[in-house]
């Protein structure tokens, strides 16, 4: 019963990895779009935009932190590996584990708070960026930081329940 329900809710965790990694793939277009346009209005028209520069480094910013969750449940995070991929398995799962409950997940839920709060902060004084003549509101771009490192948190916490899982198999088959 609790296995299963445990089962569940790392499920529905990896679709939200899932849901917002694919989001951030389509983000992409964006960035291209507003690249290609930008260097057709310089060169061609003679004419730049006042927006190109900070919709570019906001789609970056957004498509890093938004596929970042899925990045991790796919194991495609770098990893300065000098030891860890010649241990047995269940080291490397205990060390996952150690990792995530104690380096990343409490740093993650602060995180999550502190650029929440940012971002509210922003959304409270119409905070805008002050990067361009454009200068948009900057308190959305803030809000997909915090929920960047909330998903991220989020996959971490099934990254751990899922190695705790394994090494209950791996237990109990031996």
């Amino acid at each position: 019963m609790i296995t299963k329900m445990i089962e569940k809710i790392v499920a529905k965790i990896e679709k939200l990895s899932e849901l917002f990694g694919s989001i951030s793939s389509w983000i992409i277009l964006v960035l291209i779009f507003s690249t290609v346009y930008e260097v057709f209005s310089r060169y061609m028209l003679n004419s730049p935009t006042i927006w190109s520069f900070e919709i570019s480094y906001m789609a970056v910013g957004c498509i890093i932190l938004l596929g970042s969750a899925l990045t991790l449940k796919q194991g495609a995070h770098i990893r300065i590996d000098l030891f860890y991929s010649n241990l047995p398995q269940r080291k490397k799962n205990l060390i996952n584990i150690f990792g995530y409950l104690i380096l990343y997940i409490p740093l993650g839920i602060w995180l999550t708070y502190q650029l929440f709060l940012y971002a509210y902060e922003a959304f409270q004084t119409g905070e805008q960026s002050g990067e361009s003549a454009w200068n948009p509101i900057i308190w959305p771009y803030r809000l997909v930081f915090s929920l960047g490192i909330f998903l991220l948190t989020l996959q971490s916490i099934a990254e751990v329940i899922k190695n705790i899982v394994t090494l209950k198999m791996s237990s109990s088959n031996n």
